[in-house]
Parts: structure tokens; C-alpha cells; sequence
């Protein structure tokens, strides 16, 4: 029997409610270093997030989202973003 590939659990929040919120394979964006990925496993961390967020699904499949700002809370393989948290 296969064993089933590690996943993580994300939400994805802007001012008006809820974008995503499902199993995926990896989550990319940027903050003020550069590019980086979170995938099944990672380290807790917390970021600033500007440019992009690219939401990796298990089969592939890849859905972009233009980010000015948010932040990105990793935590025991679940994943919640915030968009739009610096704006008035």
C-alpha cells in the first residue's frame, strides 16, 4: 500500500473572507530577503510577504495570487496568510 505524500494544511484570508483553504504540496512567495518556499515539514516561521504567493497543489497544478503585502504564519504544517494586513 502507498503511503500517502505529506501535505499541508493552508488557509488564505484577505479582507473579504476566506481565498483557499485545502490540502497543498508547497507554498512560494516573497519577503525582504527573496524568493522562498515553505513544503511539508518546514520549520515554524513567520514572514512579512510581498509580490506573489503561488499555492502549489498535490497534483501539480499551480494558482498565483499578486500580493502588496501580507504575512505568513508556518506552524506544524499548517499554513495560514493574511493579505492585505498593511492596508487602510
Amino acid at each position: 500500500m502507498a503511503e500517502a505524500k505529506p501535505v499541508l494544511k493552508v488557509e488564505v484570508r484577505s479582507r473579504q473572507g476566506v481565498i483557499f483553504n485545502g490540502e497543498l504540496g508547497a507554498v512560494s512567495s516573497f519577503n525582504a530577503v527573496g524568493p522562498f518556499d515553505v513544503l511539508p515539514g518546514h520549520i515554524n516561521f513567520v514572514s512579512m510577504i510581498e509580490r506573489k504567493l503561488e499555492l502549489r497543489r498535490t497534483d501539480g497544478r499551480i494558482e498565483e495570487f499578486n500580493v502588496d503585502n501580507g504575512v505568513i504564519l508556518v506552524e506544524n504544517n499548517e499554513v495560514k496568510v493574511f493579505i492585505g494586513v498593511g492596508e487602510m
